[in-house]
């Protein structure tokens, strides 16, 4: 199923972080934090948003960082997304 996000939309799945420490120490799954790195799955077409003209500026398969209690998440076909609006979005890793 596609997801297809409108306005100033984000979809966006997180990426997968490394269970175990520098140091070695294997962390459990109730200590580590929820990654607030993900994958961008599809972007809005951006346009007028609450009076405002709104560029976006994220494209598919760019890895961003993403503001830690932002957007709703959502399950489809038995993949966890969430929906983030532009804004929400922190920086963009290369």
């Amino acid at each position: 199923m596609n997801v297809k996000p409108l306005f100033d939309r984000v979809v966006i799945k997180n990426v997968e972080t490394e269970t175990t420490t520098k140091s070695g120490i294997v962390l459990a799954g109730t200590a580590k934090e929820k990654p607030q790195m993900a994958e961008v799955l599809a972007v809005g077409p951006g346009g007028l948003v609450d009076g405002k003209e709104v560029n976006m500026q994220v494209k598919v398969g760019q890895k961003v960082i993403y503001s830690k209690y932002a957007g709703t998440e959502v399950k489809l076909d038995g993949e966890e997304m969430i929906i983030v609006r532009q804004s929400d979005i922190l920086a963009v890793v290369e």
